[in-house]
């Protein structure tokens, strides 16, 4: 990673899933693909079950149709879920992808809260996907002034804070996924008006 890290343009990948309502079945996800500073390379759209199983399928369907694939540096995605609780296996996108992987989150995560809902609304693979949330450490970066928690795969704690930094642009959230969410809401703003 430390070349990767070198070089004026590194390529990173971001996944994020656009809004929708519990009444729908999917939400729409997106992928896109950034050389920093803020050159669009790609975009990917598909969509994951709301509160399915299907995220991590879905992450590599849309990184694998990409023809940068073998150019990307990390994989950024926001959070440790999409599409309500459908989980991210980051050791597995980690493994699958050959790259290293980080979530991102604006805060710290509520654990005991998110394993209610869990044992609620999912009692036969609660502690699976609880597992899966807790897999990795989060720890606190500082980007423009503000702190964001990550879990990283693939990568040590330096250079995912040296990663999320240069990706932070403008402010303190990193381009690629500020690029992936805007995608995503208009598509999911797109999904909803067809409805």
């Amino acid at each position: 990673m430390r070349p990767a890290l070198n070089k004026p343009h590194l390529r990173l990948a971001a996944v994020d899933d656009g809004p929708f309502t519990r009444r729908q079945k999917y939400a729409p996800l997106v992928a896109v693909v950034v050389s920093l500073p803020a050159t669009l390379e790609a975009i990917a759209v598909d969509r994951v079950r709301i509160d399915g199983t299907d995220a991590n399928d879905r992450i590599l369907a849309l990184l694998r149709g990409l023809p940068q694939l073998p150019g990307i540096r990390t994989l950024l995605v926001d959070g440790i879920a999409v599409g309500g609780f459908n989980v991210l296996d980051l050791g597995r996108l980690h493994r699958e992808l050959g790259v290293p992987v980080i979530s991102v989150t604006r805060r710290t995560p509520d654990f005991p809260a998110i394993q209610a809902a869990l044992r609620t609304y999912f009692p036969r693979d609660a502690r699976r996907r609880f597992s899966l949330i807790r897999a990795h450490r989060l720890r606190r970066i500082a980007t423009g002034g503000v702190s964001i928690w990550a879990a990283t795969v693939g990568l040590t704690a330096e250079e995912a804070a040296a990663v999320v930094r240069r990706a932070a642009v403008q402010g303190y959230w990193p381009e690629p996924l500020r690029l992936a969410h805007l995608v995503a809401r208009a598509v999911g703003r797109a999904a909803r008006t067809k409805d």
